[in-house]
């Protein structure tokens, strides 16, 4: 049933995965309604969800624009589906903010493909991915792709590869010049970040490990396959694919080496893994199996989300 209803690119299924998703950002919110009483807080959640909504359309721009997958919306559903299996991503607002810049960047990475104003996209890509690390540093090492799509697309001129540089002056200016008209300390919290740390016992309850298991057994059945299929890609999407599996790659990075870690710094591989879901599940000649694997994923998302209540 969910596998036939997101087959296809209609609107309405962005309606319902849009009711969806403020629908469980609702429940989640309703625990403590202390918030209601501060209109700062309350302006914060109402932002918080428009960037999760502007997030999801996004993931979906990315997959149709660039025919990362056929026209269906499974990958738009998939992304909702992991916010929803872990339900602290939704409330993290730091996170959502880094995510979405690094979302902005991607979709600049993935279309430099078309070679129509290269340096444009290289700077812009460079600059979300730098801004992002301003709310997590370790997003910065999503740079790493913007010199692997340099490598892709146009490397043989060599101003490329002084792009990044540029928007690094850039976004380090704005920064300070915020720092300096704020009277704060901007730093500190980058400084902390900075610190590496590989400590993975931070469950606050048996659900958070059990999400994080059962994600990973979702990411090797999803990952595996698409990484076998590149090559059967026609030649002029493999790069754009490659770039897709990298991402992933460095949202795991970005965990493993995150400070204070928690299971919402998955969010920077929701995207990359829910691209790879549409593909994998629009392999699928079955219509039994879709079924199974779109239902099984949904109801574990549920399940964890409710039991974490």
């Amino acid at each position: 049933m969910l596998a036939n209803i997101f087959s296809k690119t209609r609107p309405i299924n962005y309606v319902l995965l849009g009711v969806t998703l403020i629908l469980f950002y609702g429940l989640l919110l309703v625990r403590d309604l202390a918030w209601l009483n501060d209109p700062i807080k309350l302006g914060e959640k109402a932002g918080l969800l428009l960037l999760l909504c502007a997030s999801v359309l996004l993931v979906g721009f990315i997959t149709l624009r660039n025919n990362l997958s056929k026209a269906n919306s499974y990958a738009v559903l998939l992304f909702i589906l992991f916010y929803i299996l872990f339900p602290t991503t939704l409330v993290n607002a730091r996170i959502i903010v880094a995510s979405f810049f690094l979302l902005l960047a991607m979709r600049r990475l993935i279309s430099l493909q078309s070679l129509i104003s290269p340096k444009e996209k290289i700077f812009d890509a460079a600059f979300w991915i730098l801004a992002a690390s301003i709310f997590h540093f370790w997003c910065i090492i999503y740079l790493v792709l913007v010199f692997v799509s340099i490598v892709f697309h146009v490397a043989r001129d060599y101003r490329n590869w002084l792009i990044p540089f540029i928007a690094l002056v850039a976004v380090t200016v704005i920064y300070v010049m915020g720092g300096l008209m704020i009277g704060h300390n901007l730093f500190d919290h980058l400084f902390d970040e900075m610190v590496p740390s590989f400590d993975f016992t931070y469950f606050e309850n048996i659900y958070q490990n059990i999400a994080l298991s059962l994600y990973a057994a979702i990411a090797a059945l999803l990952v595996f396959p698409y990484v076998v299929s590149i090559s059967s890609k026609p030649l002029n999407m493999q790069a754009s694919h490659k770039k897709v599996l990298y991402s992933f790659l460095i949202g795991v990075g970005i965990y493993i080496l995150s400070n204070h870690k928690n299971n919402s710094l998955l969010i920077f591989t929701f995207a990359p893994l829910a691209i790879m879901g549409a593909n994998f599940i629009e392999s699928q000649k079955s219509d039994w199996t879709r079924e199974a694997i779109v239902c099984s994923i949904a109801v574990i998302a549920f399940f964890i989300f409710f039991v974490q209540l």
